[in-house]
């Protein structure tokens, strides 16, 4: 049974896939170093397997950048749309001291129909 402090089926990492030359993929990876979030980075080019997982989530396509976070995904969002997303999803995987209040704003509420997954 699982409850709502069960953490064995919470999302344990962030994946974000990316390719060189992508600029939105530099754009996002500079916004999450900035905001401090640790994450499992694939470039697509390197591991078929990845553009593999790119294309199940982005509905065929290989659009970058693609983060997954557990069973979710989220294509092409900027870094505070992902904060946003993590804020209410997953803000175990937020950095320590994040302050949740700056991700509000009905950011989340927007994006939700670009949130793929289940």
């Amino acid at each position: 049974m699982n409850t709502a402090n069960d953490t064995t089926s919470a999302p344990q990492q962030i994946d974000l896939y990316w390719r060189p030359g992508c600029g939105f993929c530099s754009s996002l990876r500079r916004g999450l170093d900035k905001a401090g979030l640790e994450r499992v980075e694939h470039n697509i080019w390197d591991d078929p397997n990845d553009a593999a997982t790119v294309r199940r989530h982005a509905n065929g396509n290989e659009t970058v950048p693609t983060v997954v976070v557990g069973d979710q995904s989220l294509v092409n969002p900027s870094a505070k749309q992902l904060l946003a997303f993590l804020s209410e999803h997953a803000p175990h995987l937020l950095p320590a001291g994040h302050d949740e209040s700056v991700d509000s704003g009905g950011m989340v509420g927007r994006f939700v129909g670009r949130v793929l997954g289940n």
